[in-house]
C-alpha cells in the first residue's frame, strides 16, 4: 500500500495537470440512500477522467534516459487519453495501442493530445500484448492503467481531495475495474482516518458481466473471468491486478455488483437530476445507490470517475434507461380492422395523459385472424405507476394490451 506521504507527496506533482474536481450535494440520492450524498465529479477532469492523476504521477518519475525512448500503453478510452496529455505536458513521445471498436471521441481525444494511436483487435486484451511487444522491441516504457505502485499512488491523490471537502465522510463509493483507483483511495482515506482516530467504509462497486473480484475474493487471489456484454466499458476488466487485489482485499469493506438496468438508471438519473454528463463506469457508484446495494447513515460520497461517453451510446442508453425506469412503455394490441381504431386507441392514451412517441399498424403478422390488425404504441410515461394506469385504461376500453419486453 503507498504510504499516506508519498500519496501527499503525489499530490503536489499531480496539481501541476489536475483539476481539484467539484463535489456536489444530491439531495435526490439523499433521500433514496437515507443519508446524505455527495458526488465527486471527476467526469468534469481534465481529459474527462480520473486517470491522468496516475498517468501523470508515473510518468513523472521516469528518468531523462527512460523520457527519451517514449512510452506505450494499451486502453479502450480513459487511459489512453491520461496517458497522451501526461505525455504531452512532460515532453514525451506516446503510442498507444487500442481495439477496433473504440469510441470515436476518446480515438479523437487521444490523438489531438498528440499520441501515435495503432488501432487493431476487438477486445482491449489483443492491444495489450501488442504494446508489451512494443515496450520489448522498442525500449519504450510500458504504462500499466492500474497495476502499479506510482499510478495506484497517483489515484489516491483523490482520496485526500475527497477528505478535505467532506471532512466527516463516513463513507466513499468506488467503481472498480482492474482496481488502481479504489486501491489508492482506499489507502489514501483509511491512512488520514486513522491519523484522526477514526474509519471510513470503502465499497466497490463492479458491473455485474465484468466481476472479476467477486470470485478472486473469494478465491484469496486474482482470478480471471470472462467478461460479458456490458455498456460499462471503462470497468470491463477480466482480472484484477495483483497488486491492487492485495491491497483491496485488506482495505475494502465489500464489493457489490449492478446490472445493466441499474447502470443505465444511474446515468439517467445523474442527467436529469444532477445535470451531469457521466460515462456508464463512472455511474455505477450512483447505480448502487438506486439499485439498494449500498446501506449508510453519515455522508457519503459516491465517486463519478470518469465522462467520457460517445453521444451515440447515451442515446442508447438513455433510451434503455428510460425502459429500465419504466417511463417508455412498448405495447401491442389486436385491434379490429376498421375505421376509427387507431384514433381510439390514440385518444384513450391521451386521456390518460401518456403521450404516444411511435406506432406501428400492420395487418400482417401470427397471432390474429384477416379481421383484426396488430398496433404496436411506443408510450411515454411518468413511471412504473403511471404505465400500469395507461394499460387499465386500455383494458377498461375492452382492449387486451400485451407488454412488449424486447
Amino acid at each position: 500500500m503507498p504510504s499516506l506521504e508519498e500519496i501527499e507527496s503525489a499530490r503536489i506533482i499531480v496539481s501541476r495537470v489536475a483539476d481539484v474536481t467539484p463535489m456536489e450535494t444530491s439531495r435526490y440520492l439523499a433521500e433514496v440512500l437515507g443519508a446524505p450524498v455527495l458526488l465527486k465529479c471527476e467526469n468534469l477532469q481534465r481529459t474527462g477522467s480520473y486517470k491522468i492523476r496516475g498517468a501523470y504521477n508515473r510518468m513523472a518519475q521516469l528518468s531523462q534516459e527512460e523520457r527519451e525512448r517514449g512510452v506505450v500503453a494499451a486502453s479502450a478510452g480513459n487511459h489512453a487519453q491520461g496517458v497522451a496529455f501526461a505525455a504531452r505536458e512532460l515532453g514525451i513521445k506516446a503510442t498507444i495501442f487500442t481495439p477496433l471498436g473504440v469510441a470515436l471521441p476518446k480515438l479523437q481525444a487521444t490523438r489531438n493530445y498528440g499520441a501515435d494511436v495503432i488501432l487493431g483487435g476487438s477486445t482491449v486484451e489483443e492491444p495489450l500484448r501488442a504494446a508489451a511487444a512494443f515496450a520489448e522491441e522498442t525500449g519504450a516504457v510500458l504504462i500499466p492503467p492500474f497495476d502499479h505502485h506510482d499510478i495506484i499512488t497517483g489515484q489516491g491523490t483523490l482520496g485526500l481531495e475527497i477528505l478535505d471537502q467532506v471532512p466527516d465522510l463516513e463513507t466513499v463509493i468506488v467503481p472498480i475495474g482492474g482496481g488502481g483507483l479504489i486501491a489508492g483511495v482506499a489507502s489514501a482515506v483509511r491512512q488520514r482516518a486513522a491519523r484522526e482516530g477514526r474509519t471510513v467504509r470503502v465499497i466497490g462497486v463492479q458491473a455485474e458481466n465484468a466481476a472479476a473480484f467477486v470470485p478472486s475474493m473469494q478465491q484469496g487471489g486474482p482470478v480471471e473471468i470472462e467478461v460479458g456484454p456490458t455498456i460499462a466499458d471503462g470497468i470491463a476488466v477480466g482480472k484484477p491486478g495483483s497488486l491492487t487485489f492485495d491491497i483491496i482485499k485488506d482495505t475494502v469493506d465489500e464489493i457489490v455488483t449492478v446490472t445493466e438496468d441499474d447502470i443505465a438508471r444511474g446515468l439517467l438519473v445523474l442527467l436529469e437530476r444532477a445535470k451531469l454528463v457521466v460515462e456508464p463506469a463512472g455511474a455505477v457508484s450512483v447505480a448502487a445507490i438506486l439499485a439498494g446495494k449500498v446501506t449508510a447513515s453519515g455522508p457519503t460520497v459516491a465517486i463519478l470517475s470518469g465522462g467520457n461517453i460517445d453521444p451515440l451510446l447515451m442515446q442508447r442508453v438513455i433510451g434503455h434507461g428510460l425502459v429500465a425506469s419504466e417511463r417508455y412503455l412498448k405495447l401491442r394490441i389486436i385491434l379490429p380492422d376498421r375505421p376509427g381504431e387507431l384514433a381510439r386507441t390514440s385518444r384513450l392514451v391521451a386521456d390518460a395523459n401518456a403521450n404516444v412517441v411511435g406506432v406501428l399498424h400492420t395487418r400482417f403478422g401470427r397471432g390474429f385472424q384477416l379481421s383484426q390488425v396488430e398496433l404496436e404504441l411506443s408510450i411515454e410515461t411518468r413511471g412504473a405507476e403511471h404505465s400500469r394506469e395507461v394499460v387499465e385504461t386500455l383494458r377498461a376500453a375492452g382492449y387486451d394490451p400485451v407488454l412488449d419486453l424486447e
